[in-house]
């Protein structure tokens, strides 16, 4: 193990990663630069290259590697390597467990799933994709990993897995990785106010179907029938330059604001409760911002992690008013953690390429 990879586990372990000794191993001997030899973008935009100063450096860094851009638009990444630990941990993997990945991105995570004995069908949709980290995985010496560019959805047809993994965001669950993981679990981002909740779904192809929450995230969006709009989906993330001027309307209610993760937990029960909460980027403020968002699209009511509300638009009252109803519910239920949720999900989308969606919530007592 280099000194760099040695380091890289260290950190991941300092930033909160579930690592197992298999796990841990896996982290420390698979080269993750070899999985980003075309380079990656810089956060300025710029994009860094195999050879140029900081590069290694950067690869064994906690981040998420963006590896290639349709315009302005990230299309593939490697992901951040502590939220792929916490989903990897979540899909609890033991050698020669046969494992379907959907989202094959740079090869990095199937590498990873090798690492620790698992064998491996991943696929993507981009055939360039798939091209490069099969080339990636072969460079890498990667055994037991194939990798198929097509949908997605359809997962690998005649084919049975023990578990499924998911690298790309989705509205809902396909219903042949249910029949082809039998009782899984499959380890998901699914679209939840904006963000997309890491679920650890089980079930069958013809129900029931249910969930626990596993972590927050965010990821790329994927295509055709698996982003399809059903009755539970919320507004898109708005970018600033879309919306009114927001002003504050309520105080704030907490001394102390919410750290990251608390204002996370928020966010997802706000998701709960009211179908148009997302993301927005209130002009002003830097990152995003849990939003009520109106049905303009233009105003409604931000909250803030210090419990403040600011809004826009011509519902700004009322707005306001349902923001303060969601901070008093979280507050009332004593502030749960997303991991407190239990899901059923119901099938919804095209009829002819449906798909398991987040459809009724309880709390776990």
């Amino acid at each position: 193990m280099t000194d760099l990879r040695r380091r890289f586990v260290e950190q991941l372990r300092r930033h909160g990663a579930p690592l197992t000794p298999e796990l841990a191993a896996a982290f420390a001997s698979v080269p993750r630069e070899i999985f980003v030899a075309d380079g990656f973008q810089r956060r300025d935009g710029t994009w860094a290259e195999p050879g140029t100063a900081g590069f290694l450096e950067t690869v064994y860094q906690d981040e998420v590697l963006v590896t290639k851009v349709h315009g302005r638009t990230p299309v593939s990444s490697s992901s951040q390597p502590s939220l792929m630990a916490v989903m990897l941990s979540a899909l609890d993997v033991s050698a020669g467990h046969r494992v379907l990945e959907i989202g094959a991105g740079t090869g990095y995570n199937a590498a990873l799933l090798s690492a620790v004995g698992a064998e491996v069908t991943s696929i993507d949709v981009q055939a360039d994709v798939a091209d490069r980290a099969r080339a990636a995985l072969t460079r890498a010496g990667v055994e037991k990993v194939r990798v198929i560019a097509g949908d997605g959805y359809a997962g690998a047809p005649g084919q049975r897995f023990d578990r499924a993994i998911v690298t790309v965001g989705v509205a809902g669950v396909s219903p042949h990785w249910l029949q082809q993981t039998g009782p899984g679990p499959i380890v998901v981002p699914v679209e939840h106010a904006g963000t997309h909740p890491v679920l650890a779904v089980r079930g069958t192809m013809d129900g029931p179907v249910t969930a626990t929450v596993v972590c927050p995230s965010g990821f790329m969006t994927a295509a055709g029938p698996l982003t399809a709009q059903h009755a539970r989906a919320h507004p898109h993330p708005v970018p600033a330059e879309s919306l009114a001027t927001f002003a504050e309307t309520a105080p704030a209610r907490w001394e102390q604001p919410l750290d990251p993760y608390e204002y996370r937990d928020l966010w997802y029960a706000a998701g709960v409760w009211h179908t148009r909460a997302t993301q927005a980027a209130l002009p002003g403020r830097d990152g995003s911002t849990l939003t009520l968002l109106d049905e303009t699209g233009t105003g409604g009511a931000a909250i803030l992690p210090d419990g403040s509300v600011m809004a826009g638009g011509g519902g700004a009252q009322r707005y306001t008013a349902e923001a303060v109803e969601v901070l008093d519910r979280w507050d009332a239920a004593n502030r749960p953690p997303m991991q407190a949720w239990r899901i059923t999900l119901e099938r919804a989308g095209d009829p002819d390429t449906p798909i398991w969606c987040p459809a009724a919530w309880e709390l776990a007592r």
